[in-house]
């Protein structure tokens, strides 16, 4: 039978005056199932994501049994103190929940699949009420017209969720570029992706364009710089 671990919320935000939150691991299937949660502090470098284990954040308890239809509450707790500071950002983690595999009778043969979740966690700055991001847009279009590389910028204090891309025309009509999540930009990170684009989607002969996206659920249109790739 396909596992049954489900994790609920999906992602998770601490303000600085709390000192814990929760995940609720579940087990929907008919055999008891093992689980492991790992805290890592998550960093963005010109080679993407960066993951480092880390003691910032605490789950308790990191490793769980559970049995069938049974539910288990994990505290996240908060080990060391908010950002703090004029410039502070909001700190940013990944929480790792990973099924860990447990032979039974009934599982004598055949591939076992075991569930694995990988969920935000960001910790607000102390005396910030909201964090923001502040991005930039650059787009290179490269030689062979089929891809763009797109480029984003982030000096805001609060990280920036992407979902959904299109292009933007002058009447307003769009083309869809990419669809669902795009990836996180966190504060003072860039972070690039190389899109297939339709044919002649991009205008010609400007050197700035819009797109479309959405922003932390709030759909947005963006000014970007058009650039030609030279490579």
């Amino acid at each position: 039978m396909a596992s049954g671990l489900q994790v609920s919320p999906i992602s998770l935000s601490l303000q600085a005056r709390e000192s814990a939150s929760g995940l609720t691991l579940s087990n929907s299937s008919d055999e008891a199932i093992n689980a492991q949660v790992r805290v890592y502090q998550w960093s963005q470098n010109e080679k993407g994501d960066q993951l480092t284990p880390s003691r910032g954040l605490l789950a308790s308890p990191p490793m769980i049994k559970l049995n069938p239809n049974d539910k288990q509450l994990v505290r996240i707790i908060r080990a060391k103190a908010p950002p703090q500071g004029v410039a502070a950002v909001e700190d940013s983690y990944r929480i790792f929940v990973n099924e860990l595999p447990i032979r039974s009778a009934k599982q004598k043969s055949g591939l076992q699949f075991a569930m694995s979740y990988s969920l935000p966690v960001f910790v607000q700055p102390a005396g910030v009420n909201k964090t923001e991001p502040k991005l930039q847009w650059r787009c290179s279009l490269q030689p062979d017209g089929e891809q763009m590389t797109l480029q984003v910028s982030n000096s805001g204090n609060g990280h920036a969720k992407l979902i959904g891309l299109s292009i933007v025309d002058d009447a307003g009509n769009s083309v869809n570029i990419h669809q669902g999540l795009l990836g996180y930009v966190l504060p003072n990170a860039t972070m690039s992706w190389t899109l297939k684009i339709p044919p002649s989607a991009l205008p010609t002969g400007t050197t700035t364009g819009k797109f479309k996206v959405s922003i932390n659920g709030i759909q947005t249109i963006q000014n970007v710089t058009l650039e030609n790739s030279t490579r």
